[in-house]
């Protein structure tokens, strides 16, 4: 019998925009963030593992963010991971659209952020099996909704597979897209997930460790795909999820980082899941361990690698406990990040023992009075958290300052850091 542990994946509202941004043009304007904290921590000293002192350690929380080690649960995102998508219709609707429509709603879209966010590193090949898989029972009889009984999730799994089985060799293929007809009854699109199995499914003599079930509208919600199968590569949920099931989702990233909001105009992946999935070596990642100031120059994240190795410094850690840091990089409107309303130097806090939807990385606003890009961003409060020319931030929290010096003829971003 087939049991989900944890389902984990786009488990909020379905709303929001994309328009056509607005670049805030940085200015002369000293700003500071001061934490509710006011000590200044100093760092203890720490071991330094395989991704030097920097590297938090891997914890036991869901979807952890050290990366002083990779976990072996998951498939590591670098060259080629192939992906079955299988579609399923139900006995009581006939399908509107084509499968080959649905598979374009998401490919090659999605390989291709995922190309662009990895610098050419990790190739998301997916092979759609363009027909129809009717299930056995009608839409409705499976009870599909965002939080989904666990028993009535494992009978339709149970079912997608074998009405599959007969026609798929699951021992091609490390990840498994199950595209339910959007138009069935029964299917609602706030269900869209991934689904950790406690105990995988044995086929073809291949164990299915997690699926990506896809219940989406057509068209559907911009990068969806991209996000669900973060959570497959080990990256955990941005949003806070209010317990009410009312307020704000995005008070923790905004729209930095898929994995906060799929909807967010600054879709790429932060650097330091780029260093933790392996796109980024640590020769592009600078680690401040010591008191007293550094000065360094940060390229756009965005940018891509130059070939034969790229030394320039993409991220820039600040270790400020033994499972906690802050982190710096330069973004850009480019690439993923095209849609971006603002561009500078953005600061964030990284704790590993922080599990996946609880805050795990929080975004520092560098000017906590004002807003941007209202009616496009999906928290306008951070949607100018980056820091511009001759711009700082203060974190009493961390015992941490970031002071925006200048840019170079390359579009690098001098910063200085300074601790204690």
């Amino acid at each position: 019998m087939v049991r989900p542990l944890t389902p984990m994946g786009v488990d909020r509202p379905r709303t929001g925009l994309l328009r056509r941004p607005r670049l805030r043009r940085a200015g002369a304007v000293l700003t500071c963030l001061s934490a509710i904290a006011t000590t200044v921590v100093a760092a203890p000293a720490h071991a330094a593992g395989p991704g030097g002192p920097c590297a938090l350690p891997r914890s036991d929380a869901h979807h952890s963010e050290g990366l002083d080690s990779w976990n072996p649960d998951y498939p590591r995102p670098l060259g080629r991971l192939d992906a079955v998508m299988i579609f399923l219709s139900f006995p009581d609707s006939k399908p509107l659209v084509t499968p080959g429509r649905l598979a374009a709603d998401h490919f090659p879209g999605t390989s291709r952020f995922f190309e662009r966010a990895s610098y050419g590193r990790f190739s998301l090949r997916v092979h759609p099996l363009k027909r129809w898989f009717t299930m056995p029972k009608p839409s409705g009889e499976y009870h599909i909704q965002r939080d989904w009984d666990g028993e009535q999730r494992s009978a339709y799994l149970r079912d997608a597979i074998a009405v599959a089985d007969p026609h798929v060799d699951f021992r091609r293929y490390q990840l498994v897209y199950l595209v339910a007809d959007p138009d069935a009854p029964g299917v609602d699109s706030d269900a869209t997930k991934v689904v950790n199995l406690e105990e995988p499914i044995r086929t073809d003599g291949a164990e299915l460790n997690r699926v990506v079930t896809v219940f989406e509208h057509h068209p559907p919600d911009r990068n969806v795909l991209a996000h669900e199968t973060g959570h497959v590569l080990d990256l955990p949920d941005l949003y806070h999820r209010p317990t009410d099931g009312k307020g704000d989702w995005d008070t923790h990233v905004g729209d930095w980082d898929l994995m906060g909001s799929q909807f967010g105009l600054a879709s790429e992946p932060f650097a330091w899941h780029k260093w933790k999935l392996g796109w980024l070596s640590s020769r592009q990642v600078r680690c401040v361990s010591a008191q007293g100031s550094s000065v360094h120059t940060l390229h756009p994240l965005e940018a891509p690698m130059r070939p034969g190795g790229d030394p320039r410094t993409r991220l820039v850690v600040v270790r400020t406990g033994a499972s906690s840091a802050v982190a710096l990089e330069a973004r850009s409107a480019t690439g993923n990040d095209a849609a971006t309303c603002t561009e500078g130097v953005l600061v964030y806090r990284v704790r590993s023992d922080t599990a996946s939807g609880s805050g795990p990385v929080q975004v520092l606003d560098g000017h906590p009075g004002t807003h941007a890009c209202w009616g496009e961003s999906v928290y306008p409060p951070l949607a100018d958290a980056p820091l511009g020319v001759g711009e700082s931030l203060v974190s009493t929290q961390d015992g941490v300052r970031v002071e925006v010096g200048g840019r170079t003829p390359a579009g690098g971003w001098n910063v200085r850091v300074s601790r204690g």
